[in-house]
């Protein structure tokens, strides 16, 4: 099941403000923490301190929380690969290895005593991930995340992001990845504050947009949001989103009659199987209102993007509702009843055949 989640600092913030932001997260839908260890510079009883009361209060609301480490984190807090008490100590639920080891040492950690998930770092194109498979980990202790990159530019570019997820996804393990808030005085574990995406794309366009390309790719399982804090209308329409399928934000003619505007909104829809290059075609309401009278309304020139039901001049083809792929000739009988919102236009080329999608009015998002 995919999930949302979040990231805290907590030696970047007060107890008091990170507790009161996993509530909220919570309340809208979040379940899973990010912490990070790397960029902590206190004792090791100060830091157990620090991430216990947040962790266990975090835990209550049934959130998991993976923390994020290193080799030379071990070092530093005398932690060894055969002992993982410190995590269990703290409250977490598991360890993400920004760098690891040799493969053996992380199959032999996902056996730990404490059930503790052991999670991978995803944003390299090597065999990493084989190597620890090759040593028989326990694989359901076994997770992947992508990194995220403050510095602007720096983000993985989409295709090598997809290649470095397929390593994980052929193994049947868990994957992350994060989206970033673009409020402006956010902030992450280090200085530089250009956002904290994974994918390079997703540094300059809204929350929501980054969420839905990420459930449009359908290999990400869970999608955590990097920096903090997002503000209350990001986490609102984050809330409004189903994380199942694709749903589009959509405008409608204003005076759209009831049975269309609630083939649009109300429906599941889908591709058919048998894909054309000019639509996205679902079908089912030509069959579930067969027989109704679909009358022509708005008959203007297609453009890609565009909602179109068909009306009943089209015969047996009436009440199909299609989205456009690209820009063509009205045949007169093809009614333009509204259109996906612009910012989210390059989400059309993620529908595979077969696959569920919905759509939302924007003025409802």
């Amino acid at each position: 099941m995919r999930r949302l989640g979040i990231s805290i600092y907590p030696e970047k913030d007060s107890v008091e403000n990170i507790i009161a932001y996993i509530k909220k997260a919570g309340d809208s839908g979040f379940s899973r923490i990010f912490s990070c260890l790397l960029s902590v510079n206190k004792s090791r009883e100060e830091i157990v301190n620090d991430f216990r009361e947040i962790n266990l209060y975090a835990k209550n609301l049934g959130f998991e929380i993976i923390v994020d480490v290193s080799p030379s984190v071990f070092d530093k807090l005398k932690i060894s690969y055969k002992d993982l008490s410190f995590f269990k100590e703290i409250g977490a639920d598991g360890l993400r290895l920004d760098i690891g080891f040799t493969g053996l040492e992380e199959s032999i950690m996902t056996f730990n005593e404490y059930g503790l998930k052991i999670e991978i770092n995803m944003s390299n194109d090597v065999s990493t991930v084989d190597t620890i498979m090759n040593y028989a980990p326990n694989r359901y202790n076994l997770y992947g995340c992508h990194n995220f990159y403050p510095h602007n530019y720096s983000g993985l570019g989409l295709d090598f992001f997809k290649r470095c997820t397929k390593r994980f996804k052929k193994y049947g393990l868990n994957t992350a990845a994060f989206i970033t808030t673009r409020r402006e005085g956010s902030f992450g574990p280090w200085p530089t504050d250009f956002g904290l995406p994974s994918l390079e794309i997703h540094r300059n366009i809204s929350i929501d947009k980054q969420l839905k390309h990420m459930i449009a790719m359908d290999d990400i399982d869970d999608i955590i949001i990097s920096n903090c804090y997002p503000t209350d209308d990001e986490l609102k329409k984050i809330k409004s989103i189903p994380l199942d399928r694709v749903c589009f934000d959509v405008e409608l003619l204003p005076e759209l009659p009831i049975l269309e505007r609630t083939i649009v909104l109300k429906e599941m829809h889908f591709n058919r199987g048998d894909k054309s290059d000019n639509f996205i075609r679902s079908t089912a309401s030509r069959v579930k209102y067969k027989g109704e009278k679909f009358e022509v309304i708005n008959p203007a020139p297609i453009k890609r993007g565009d909602i179109i039901i068909e009306s009943s001049l089209y015969g047996h083809y009436a009440g199909e509702l299609q989205i456009a792929l690209s820009d063509m000739e009205n045949s007169g009988m093809s009614s333009v009843v509204g259109h996906i919102d612009k910012d989210e236009l390059f989400l059309l080329d993620y529908i595979r055949p077969w696959q569920k999608f919905s759509m939302k009015e924007s003025k409802e998002a």
